[in-house]
């Protein structure tokens, strides 16, 4: 008879976005723990982004829910950066026209926005602030940006969120059209993650706090 398996330590990721948690596991389920959405939890779900930047409304955000879960949470602040509508949509990126309105809206009016504009007038970046709670303080914060540009169109329905209209010159697609792999390997997200699963595959005092042998 088998020896039943030990449980695996939970790490709560703080998000109700599925294209988020989807990523997320696919960085660090490698890393031996349960990673656990919001959306799998009895929590109230609700919490208002009301820093003045991406890596405050990312702390303030794992530490809220590190407090209601007591358990080490992970939390990310992302958004769609462009240098022409003066850093527009910027922190209010899933907010953007209103809570409500589909991103296909948005991209609309960043499109109608930015016409007429050529070249270096489209820059944008990509950024994600991710933090870490644990013990009841903020362990670690992580920024994160990608470069790229504003697409004449969307292309491509892959990934979520704005990335049918941000060219990665380095993939030389949009994110939309990109795989998953592709994505993950150039993305803010995907950086900000692999930099966080370095960390904690290297903190001896962070691992025993979330409950990793070794």
């Amino acid at each position: 008879m088998m020896a039943p398996q030990p449980e695996r330590p939970r790490l709560l990721v703080a998000t109700t976005n599925k294209g988020k948690l989807r990523e997320i596991r696919g960085i660090l389920s490698s890393m031996g723990v349960a990673l656990v959405g919001l959306s799998e939890t009895r929590l109230d779900q609700s919490f208002e982004e009301s820093g003045g930047s991406f890596a405050e409304n990312a702390a303030a955000k794992a530490m809220h829910f590190h407090s209601l879960s007591d358990l080490p949470t992970i939390a990310d602040d992302s958004g769609l950066v462009v240098d022409a509508l003066d850093g527009r949509p910027g922190i209010l990126s899933s907010r953007y026209l209103g809570a409500g309105a589909p991103y296909s809206e948005k991209m609309a009016q960043i499109l109608r926005e930015l016409r007429g504009k050529a070249g270096s007038e489209r820059e944008a970046n990509f950024t994600c602030a991710l933090s870490l709670a644990i013990g009841g303080r903020l362990a670690s914060s992580i920024i994160k940006k990608v470069y790229g540009s504003i697409a004449a169109e969307p292309r491509g329905d892959g990934g979520f969120g704005y990335d049918p209209i941000f060219y990665s010159p380095q993939l030389g697609q949009t994110f939309g059209q990109a795989g998953q792999r592709d994505k993950d390997r150039m993305s803010h997200r995907g950086q900000a993650l692999r930099a966080l699963r370095a960390l904690l595959e290297t903190h001896e005092g962070l691992r025993r706090e979330i409950g990793l042998a070794g």
